[in-house]
């Protein structure tokens, strides 16, 4: 508790601020409204290598995306501005504070193609316990940043209600496996996937694993591709053991 009032003072006191910077490559501007978003946002971006490895198939004008652990939507954004007004992006954000930025980064924008929703990832719709810090996860064992019941989405239920996704772009903080579960008739279309995998903080805890991941993304049907963050060059993954034990980027791209 004492943590968390920590946390939410530093956000209360805090003196709000836009900024704008060049974000892989797109003039955007962004909102400052708490330590975490100035300490990650009020900078100048490359284009990000997942990015960059996603534009080469599926990621283009027209394109529609789902971001889910979107934070406050700069990426969601910078996703926006390449599937263009003809595309949509809908980025899930389950912490209020940063949908309610989220929503604010849009609208100074003004980028009709961008849908911002309120809601975590899970395996099923229906409502889950979501951590109150200001970069908060599906709370497990962990309850020392205090509780949050918010509304939950499967990537099915999405992509019933917006349309199917040519790309899923996931960072979900452990809860990768049961976000993939959660994705089974979409994945039959065989969507571009970006995955943050939380290996060794987070994803086993909620009791997923690599190579539950991988079983998704079989050989004949994907290209997979990880990179380490600290030096984020994708190299093509041959099996499990390839993989860090640490967090890492992995993309799985359709194969024709």
């Amino acid at each position: 508790m004492l943590r968390l009032a920590r946390v939410w003072s530093s956000v209360r006191f805090f003196r709000e601020r836009k900024v704008t910077h060049v974000y892989g490559g797109f003039p955007l501007s962004v909102w400052l409204t708490d330590p975490l978003a100035q300490g990650w946002y009020d900078a100048d971006w490359k284009e990000l290598p997942e990015i960059a490895l996603l534009k080469t198939a599926r990621l283009k004008n027209g394109a529609r995306v789902f971001d889910l652990g979107a934070h406050q939507c700069v990426v969601a954004m910078m996703l926006s501005r390449i599937v263009g007004t003809e595309g949509q992006v809908v980025a899930l954000e389950a912490n209020p504070h940063n949908a309610e930025i989220g929503e604010r980064n849009r609208v100074l924008n003004d980028i009709a193609q961008l849908k911002v929703v309120h809601g975590a990832a899970a395996k099923d719709p229906g409502t889950i316990d979501f951590g109150k810090g200001l970069n908060g996860a599906v709370v497990g064992n962990e309850r020392d940043w205090g509780l949050q019941r918010v509304r939950a989405y499967s990537v099915d239920e999405l992509a019933r209600q917006f349309g199917r996704p040519d790309v899923l772009f996931i960072d979900v903080e452990g809860f990768e496996c049961e976000v993939l579960k959660g994705a089974r008739e979409t994945l039959r279309e065989r969507p571009d996937i970006f995955i943050e995998v939380h290996s060794g903080c987070g994803l086993e805890r909620l009791g997923g694993s690599r190579e539950e991941i991988l079983d998704m993304f079989p050989s004949d049907h994907y290209m997979l591709f990880s990179a380490d963050p600290a030096s984020p060059e994708f190299l093509p993954v041959k099996d499990a053991n390839t993989l860090l034990e640490k967090r890492f980027f992995l993309v799985a791209l359709k194969r024709n």
